[in-house]
């Protein structure tokens, strides 16, 4: 028997039933271990030498690895195929040849791009050795990470209080984000007009063309740019006599493009679904690890982690041949398509992210999937089999027209396209492809037919004024994009790095576009002026470059870690001797705008408006940093930085507290003020006055006697848990809201969660903690027992199996099955009854939205994975002294 090592209990599961009884497959959960969180654990001085932690539960499945190969003949690493997959293999062997299990057993290293049993086999017949290359550029990412994070991150803790955290990748990802709202603050619009005129063919039909030239100067968007040069166009037009000076009909061919990398999907999904990159990469890592179709596990895609843009030849003849099947022979172009990658320091090692059987058509595993998945297969599924097929045929028209007012001429031109053959676009029946025509083909509207030198009627001239908009926030599938191109980090690193940003509340989002948090450009701004190197584009794009080299085996991992080493040491060593007060005058600067908005009345925006006299600066508290005058203590005047970017007044004499009410059992004044950190609640007045700041999506304006009273009694008792008789309470934590029994912390979704949680949900949201096991990758969510129906308000109905026996489930309702019901006899009415028993005692008002049930069900998965992470930092914190701040330790787990 030998042992095959994967890294989730999923696939462990489904590739044990491929191998057969001759195998045993362990799953290792991600990483085995990681650097502990601490000084030292790379030691520069020591030719950089690498101490490593295994946390209790990774001991715990390293033992049964190791217990497994006592009695094996052999050991398989199948790992993920790539450099976190080679890094947690080499990590397994290292620890079991030190536990003495591997003697002179044969160890084999196999990769397989897709879960399906052909891969697999194949895989196991043609194994090799760890790649040592791939696992020295891990070691010298890894390490350089680790030194960046807790060399720079203590300098902002020491210089820019309230800043969290810096990092290699991180902090130039925030820096684009600042950038661009630098130039949005800079941004000053200009007006421009666009001239049109609506004409008539001899024959009746009508159509739009645009103005292109005026007395033989062209005529580009911002041309014209006053009212009254536009009028003398639009004069001039009306009066005109119109004749077609020519019409061009020529054939264009457009071709599919690549199937998605990691980061052209986290894309798509953005665009078209609304996906977070996070959101993207967890139901492309199910479909990819399998889903159960017919009683047979199968994976639907190739491996979601890459950035190469080809298809295995295999592939490529069975999407030719599924395109053969699906449309018809003329849809297969002559030859196969091959593609290659435009992005910056792309390594093709890998295939793209495909459909591992392009016969298996979203409509054939629809049955199979929740909604998030299949509208993921559905994209990538399209996009797969497109790039296998014939081009888009479409004739493209420009007519040319000549207008003349008493021999002033100008010229207008219309522009119309049909499709005379659909070839790929015939695989998007449902949604358009970003930079794809249109499915009927029509981009630029059909144009009626119009002939040479035949003379049109003038129906109508519009002149429209605009203004020029400034450029865009960044969205994380824009950024993804931005980053893509400048070759800063990795398809396994995107997710990653814009989910450190908001947990760092250096961004916030907001319809979908990332806005930087004034905490933001704060340390954006105090690197950019002190660590300017480390946050340049050039210098990070570079770095990955050698990083790649590392890999391909050009460049020794530990002669880049000294070189860089080098540089970083004295740049953190010269910042010893910056005082505070340099770092506060470049700040100033560098946020001018930030810092000092202009005011109404055109006064000096530095000047204190209460005592008149004293100058504004940025002031450095605990927390972070406000704007405080220089007369203080006689001036007290502060304002915090808002994180939108502008600033919000508070100072003693300005910002007085709103009476709400008073306490029924303390009869104590309750007030709504505003505070350096923000708005909040107070009950009482001096320094043991009950607090509470207002929780995500509380405003001031909405704040009322009631809701001020429920956030002062927290936390609350919920009650005693059934198997502990301890109690369980509920609150709002500095990560947010929660439940807390003997110890253990779990996250709820919203205050709101905080103030109506009930007894039975508050146990089993900590028994779903619990099964997850610590770092919250544990036993995945209940398997279905018995799917019952769809319930009228929309959403699946299931009985699942859970830890204190059967339940129904319905989106966020868990309601138990009464004791001795057999979950398989279960009726839809009895299921209705017991749901509508258990939403009424949880004060469930409101039923999913019908048009995406299994959406909205999503979210609590998505928020208990968050938990995880709070939960393991509260922990944490509890064992930390305010004397001497530590660095957050990275999640050992693998990250999308």
């Amino acid at each position: 028997m030998d042992v095959v090592v994967v890294e989730s209990p999923a696939k462990a599961k489904t590739i044990n039933k491929y191998l057969g009884p001759g195998y045993k497959v362990l799953a290792s959960f991600g990483h085995v271990r990681d650097l502990p969180a601490k000084d030292g654990s790379v030691r520069p001085d020591d030719d950089f030498a690498m101490d490593w932690e295994v946390d209790a539960a990774s001991a715990k499945r390293m033992k049964d690895i190791s217990d497994a190969m006592k009695g094996a003949d052999g050991l398989i690493l199948a790992t993920d195929p790539d450099r976190e997959g080679e890094a947690i293999s080499w990590h397994v062997l290292d620890l079991l040849k030190k536990k003495k299990v591997i003697g002179d057993k044969p160890v084999k290293r196999v990769v397989f791009n897709a879960i399906t049993k052909k891969a697999v086999l194949d895989a196991m017949a043609h194994p090799r050795d760890i790649d040592t290359p791939l696992v020295d550029a891990y070691l010298a990412r890894r390490a350089l990470d680790y030194l960046v994070g807790f060399n720079l991150s203590p300098v902002l803790w020491r210089k820019l209080p309230g800043a969290r955290s810096a990092g290699r990748v991180q902090s130039v990802a925030l820096r684009l984000v600042c950038d661009r709202e630098d130039e949005i603050d800079r941004f000053v619009a200009e007006e421009y007009w666009n001239i049109s005129a609506l004409l008539k063919t001899p024959r009746g039909d009508e159509f739009e063309a645009r103005l292109v030239s005026h007395l033989g100067k062209r005529i580009q968007r911002n041309s014209v740019t006053n009212g009254e040069q536009a009028g003398g166009i639009k004069t001039l037009l009306e009066g005109a006599q119109y004749v077609v000076d020519s019409v061009e009909a020529k054939p264009v061919k457009r071709n599919p493009g690549p199937p998605f990398t990691t980061s052209t999907l986290q894309q798509a999904a953005s665009s078209k679904l609304g996906f977070s990159a996070s959101r993207t990469m967890q139901v492309a890592q199910k479909l990819y690890e399998g889903i159960d179709i017919g009683g047979e596990t199968v994976g639907l895609i190739t491996y979601m982690r890459t950035d190469g843009v080809q298809m295995a030849p295999e592939a490529i003849d069975g999407a030719r041949a599924a395109v053969a099947d699906q449309f018809g022979p003329r849809y297969v172009p002559e030859k196969p398509r091959f593609y290659s990658t435009k992005a910056k320091n792309a390594q093709e090692a890998h295939e793209a992210i495909r459909p591992t059987d392009f016969n298996r058509s979203p409509d054939k595993v629809r049955r199979f999937l929740d909604a998030d998945q299949m509208r993921l297969y559905d994209l990538i599924w399209k996009r797969g089999i497109a790039s296998q097929m014939a081009s888009a045929e479409i004739e493209r028209t420009t007519v040319e027209i000549l207008a003349d007012n008493d021999g002033e001429k100008a010229g207008l031109r219309a522009v119309g396209s049909v499709i005379r053959f659909d070839g790929f676009i015939a695989a998007y029946t449902d949604q358009k492809e970003e930079g794809e025509p249109s499915e009927d083909g029509d981009d630029e509207g059909r144009l009626p037919e119009i002939n040479a030198r035949e003379a049109l009627a003038k129906k109508q001239i519009n002149a429209t004024q605009h203004f020029t908009e400034p450029p865009p926030r960044y969205s994380e599938a824009t950024l993804i994009k931005k980053m893509e191109e400048l070759g800063i980090g990795r398809p396994s690193t995107y997710a990653a790095t814009l989910k450190t940003l908001s947990d760092r509340e250096y961004v916030t989002i907001e319809k979908r576009k990332l806005i930087p948090h004034s905490k933001g450009r704060l340390v954006t701004a105090f690197l950019e002026n002190f660590f300017t190197r480390y946050v340049e584009y050039d210098f990070t794009a570079d770095l990955e470059e050698k990083l790649d080299k590392i890999s391909a085996g050009e460049l020794n991992w530990k002669d880049v870690l000294r070189e860089f080493w080098t540089s970083f040491f004295a740049q953190i060593e010269d910042t010893k001797e910056l005082r505070v007060t340099n770092v506060l005058d470049a700040l100033n600067e560098a946020l001018a705008p930030l810092v000092f908005p202009k005011r109404e009345d055109g006064s000096d925006p530095r000047i204190c408006q209460v005592c008149g006299t004293g100058n504004l600066s940025l002031k450095l508290g605990k927390y972070g940093a406000f704007v405080g005058c220089s007369n203080y203590p006689e001036c007290s005047f502060t304002r915090q930085l808002s994180s939108d970017g502008g600033a919000d007044a508070e100072a003693s004499g300005n910002n007085e507290p709103r009476a709400l009410g008073k306490d029924p059992v303390t009869d104590e004044e309750i007030t709504l003020r505003s505070g350096r950190f923000g708005p909040y609640v107070q009950r009482g007045d001096g320094k043991e006055a009950k607090r509470s700041s207002l929780p995500k999506g509380w405003t001031p304006d909405s704040i009322d006697f009631e809701k001020a009273l429920s956030l002062l009694s927290l936390p609350r008792e919920v009650g005693p848990h059934p198997e502990t008789g301890k109690m369980i309470t509920a609150g709002l934590g500095r990560y947010g809201p929660f439940i807390l029994h003997d110890g253990t912390y779990a996250n709820l979704d919203s205050i709101e969660d905080v103030l109506s949680v009930g007894l039975n949900r508050a146990v089993t949201v900590l028994a779903e903690k619990q099964s997850k096991g610590p770092g919250g990758r544990g036993r995945t969510a209940a398997a279905a027992l018995k799917e019952i129906g769809e319930h009228p308000d929309g959403g699946a109905i299931t009985v699942r199996d859970g830890k204190y026996g059967p339940y129904i489930n319905w989106a966020k309702v868990n309601a138990t099955l009464p004791k001795g019901k057999d979950p398989q006899s279960v009726t839809m009415e009895e299921a209705l009854l017991l749901i509508a028993e258990k939403a009424g005692k949880s004060g469930t008002k409101k039923a999913p939205a019908k048009k995406a049930p299994a959406k909205a069900a999503a979210k609590p998965k998505a928020a208990k994975a968050k938990a995880s992470d709070a939960d393991a930092t509260v922990a944490k914190a509890k064992k930390t002294t305010a004397a001497k701040p530590k660095a957050k330790a990275a999640p050992k787990t693998k990250k999308s």
